[in-house]
């Protein structure tokens, strides 16, 4: 991070914007958007996720900070038992998988979201059995690159009141990203304090406008503005895997 390029800070920047407006607008998926990208910028996973996580504890403990009675609290705990294990072993596998290999997971994963998007294909609650089953996959893949969120989401949307569904899995990102990176300063992966100093800023800015899209989308259909998400994650990812 501290020898980049001109043209790769600017990219940074811009791509931080990018994550704080998916994150508050969604309520998920700054990382699961964010992360392809900067990976196209430096294709370390070790280096953006450190970022990132902090971004998203500011950012959603300034978001839930006043909005606790929003929260599906009894559902919340019931899933963070079911994935807390698998993304114990998720964050172990950051650490000793191969570079190369967890970039093409990565870009995989986020492809195989970016079709599900482009053709609105979602993943519906069938049973307990089911739900328990994306939760554990969504917890390992979140422990390995915090772009799980689309696997746990499809469990939390159908479980959880849509007016606490956001307030809730910003608890659950806080809790889960807490332990990650608690791992990670364990083992002395470089957290690049000094650049959160331009960053945050930066992500602020699509923080504040994703609120006001929240607004919008909790009110109407989201399955467009999901499909041109789709689109740009298939390029993206395209992109990256060529590469």
């Amino acid at each position: 991070m501290d020898n980049l390029e001109l043209w790769q800070y600017a990219a940074t920047a811009l791509i931080f914007v990018w994550t704080g407006f998916v994150r508050s607008g969604l309520g998920f998926g700054g990382a699961a958007l964010g992360l392809p990208l900067l990976l196209l910028v430096v294709d370390n996973p070790l280096i953006w996720i450190p970022l990132i996580g902090i971004h998203l504890l500011f950012f959603s403990g300034i978001t839930v900070g006043t909005r606790l009675g929003a929260v599906d609290w009894p559902f919340l705990k019931k899933a963070f038992g079911i994935m807390i294990i698998p993304k114990l072993i998720g964050v172990f596998g950051l650490l000793t998988l191969p570079t190369d290999i967890m970039v093409t997971f990565v870009y995989v994963m986020t492809l195989i979201y970016g079709i599900m998007y482009v053709f609105k294909y979602q993943l519906k609650s069938q049973s307990e059995v089911f739900d328990a089953v994306l939760l554990v996959i969504g917890g390992y893949i979140s422990g390995t690159s915090l772009i799980g969120a689309p696997l746990i989401v499809a469990v939390f949307v159908h479980r959880v009141a849509k007016e606490k569904l956001r307030n809730t899995l910003f608890v659950l990102w806080f809790v889960l990203v807490t332990i990650k990176l608690s791992v990670l300063a364990s083992v002395g992966v470089d957290f690049w304090w000094a650049h959160h100093l331009w960053l945050l800023p930066a992500a602020a800015i699509g923080h504040v406008v994703g609120l006001k899209l929240h607004d919008y989308l909790i009110s109407q259909d989201a399955a467009f503005f999901k499909q041109l998400i789709g689109a740009m994650l298939i390029i993206i990812c395209l992109i990256g895997l060529l590469r």
